[in-house]
């Protein structure tokens, strides 16, 4: 549907778009990423993903030789190009660069910059409207002295055996638990449990990622009186929740009636889950009516 994928200022098209193989992107995992959605042609929180991405950049050493308005102009330049007026996702890769096998990560590399526009549905739509099903994966997070999880870094192989791990045990995503056997996250979302009126989500320093879905979700939940907070919480807290969600660019906003085989409430999507479920998509209407970012 989108034929062009933009390539260090290259418009390239889809079945042609290739990079080196000497790429240390490729070669190691050396680079990162931020994964936007496109609602009707108009990216979502744009500035947030892209100011998150130079975060994540800067962490690992990594120079990007552009700024971020110019980096916004590429990112809208392919939406143009591609003709994208629909709903769709867009992906931002940008590598260490070509370089020699071994060589040093310091050495002089010019970064390679990729920029994909994709369809992308994670959940069914009969998952998204009646719930999934979560399965507790041996897979940890990693320890964040070892490998801060708040770079979103190519090395994404924890998250590929979690989401593997519950797939082949019949579950629709992973729930992935820290070193400490605390509940983090899924392998490629936040989790949110509301338990007595109150709504819960992991701090970020247990490894969850600091998503940008989730705190706008916070912000909308808050906004709406609820009351939310950031704190530490165990299977036997989730498995006894009354709702339990989960966030993230790719998926959105997507309820959870199982967990490990046990239900979790009354009815799922639980009454606050469909509240914010709403208020999440008034603000994406929002952002097509006025054509900005919200």
């Amino acid at each position: 549907m989108y034929n062009f994928v933009l390539i260090n200022n290259n418009f390239i098209e889809k079945q042609n778009a290739s990079i080196s193989v000497f790429d240390h992107g490729f070669l190691y995992g050396d680079g990162v990423f931020e994964g936007i959605r496109i609602y009707s042609g108009v990216p979502f929180l744009l500035r947030e993903h892209i100011i998150r991405l130079y975060e994540s950049a800067q962490s690992i050493f990594l120079k990007i030789p552009f700024t971020i308005e110019i980096l916004e102009e590429m990112i809208n330049s392919t939406i143009r190009k591609n003709n994208c007026k629909e709903d769709a996702y867009i992906r931002i890769v940008i590598t260490r660069g070509k370089g020699i096998m071994g060589g040093h990560p310091l050495n002089k590399h010019e970064p390679t910059l990729i920029i994909i526009i994709e369809e992308i549905n994670l959940f069914s739509e009969i998952s998204r409207n009646e719930g999934i099903n979560l399965v507790t994966v041996s897979t940890r997070k990693p320890k964040q002295d070892s490998l801060n999880t708040q770079a979103k870094t190519l090395n994404y192989l924890n998250n590929q055996m979690a989401k593997l791990e519950a797939i082949q045990a019949g579950g629709d995503e992973a729930l992935v638990l820290d070193v400490n056997g605390y509940v983090c996250e899924g392998s490629k979302q936040n989790i949110f449990i509301i338990k007595n009126d109150e709504i819960i989500t992991p701090p970020v320093y247990l490894g969850a990622l600091n998503g940008i879905t989730r705190n706008l979700v916070i912000t909308l939940a808050e906004k709406n009186g609820y009351k939310v907070k950031e704190s530490i919480f165990t299977l036997h807290d989730a498995y006894n929740a009354d709702e339990v969600f989960l966030t993230g660019t790719g998926s959105e906003i997507v309820p959870v009636k199982k967990i490990d085989g046990r239900t979790i409430g009354r009815t799922s999507p639980g009454e606050k889950t469909r509240v914010i479920i709403q208020n999440f998509s008034d603000k994406t209407k929002n952002l097509i009516s006025n054509n900005v970012d919200v």
